[in-house]
Order: C-alpha cells, then structure tokens, then sequence
C-alpha cells in the first residue's frame, strides 16, 4: 500500500497517466468516427443504386408503354421525375413488314439487324433496349451512380 502511494505521488506520473489515457480514449473516437463515416457512405451509395435498378425497371415498362401508344422511337430522355434521376434508354428494333422482308429505318426506326435477315416468328418484332440510369454527382457528393442494363423486349 505505502509503495504504490508513493509512485502515484511522484511528481508529474499522474500527468503522464492522464495524458496516455486521453490519447487513448481520442484514439478509439476517431476510429468509431472514421467506421460511422464509411459506413454511412456506403448506406447512402447502396440506397441509391437500388433506386436506380428499380428506375431502369420502371423505364423498360415506360418505353414499351410509350411505342405501344406512340409508335416506335428511338430515343428517350426521362430527367423531369424528380430532377435527381436522368433516365436514358436507346432502342433499336427487329421486325419484318408486311411482305416479310427486313424494314429499314424509312418509318423513322432504327433497325437492330440491317443486314442479317429475320428467319423466325420469334426474331420478328422485338426492340433491344439500353437503359442508363444516373445519379449526378451534384446529388451524391462525391461520385456520380451510374446504373446500366440491356434488355430484349418483344413488341
């Protein structure tokens, strides 16, 4: 008991102490805060490229929707949902017109296979579709999301 008062009672070891203790403590807070930081980045980065799956979706119904009501196009541009996801789908078509024969892309459409010709019911009448969805990096902070997916979609 008397020796371990008297180490505590030198000049300055409590100091010492004390200061090893709030380094340590300091230590350990900027880990935890480093951890919270690049965990919640990565909640936020996740949270958006599911939104952007689930927006490539949404399009491919979109786009379908759209030639089955307006006629085949080529482009579309979808930016005024809620001006942070820009919606891009590019289509190109395959399909016969009435006397069989590969259509080109006098109606305004771009054709999918201009030179290979359709030889089957199940060639004829479909769209290829590429759908990039993207988050700016105005909205992220930091990177920009990019989501892109390819479909085959019959008419």
């Amino acid at each position: 008991m008397q020796r371990k008062n008297r180490i505590l009672n030198r000049s300055g070891f409590a100091m010492i102490m004390a200061v090893g203790v709030i380094i340590l403590i300091s230590t350990i807070m900027l880990l935890s805060l480093n951890t919270t930081a690049s965990t919640s980045k990565r909640t936020v980065d996740l949270f958006l490229y599911e939104q952007t799956e689930l927006h490539a979706k949404g399009a491919i119904e979109y786009a379908l929707y759209d030639i089955a009501t307006n006629g085949c196009q080529n482009s579309r541009n979808i930016s005024e949902l809620d001006g942070v996801y820009d919606i891009n789908i590019s289509m190109k078509y395959s399909y016969t017109n009435e006397t069989g024969a590969n259509t080109t892309s006098s109606n305004g459409c771009t054709n999918l296979t201009p030179t290979t010709a359709i030889t089957t019911d199940e060639q004829n009448g479909t769209v290829m579709m590429d759908i990039t969805v993207t988050v700016p990096s105005s909205v992220t902070g930091t990177e920009p999301v990019t989501f892109f997916r390819r479909t085959i979609q019959k008419l």
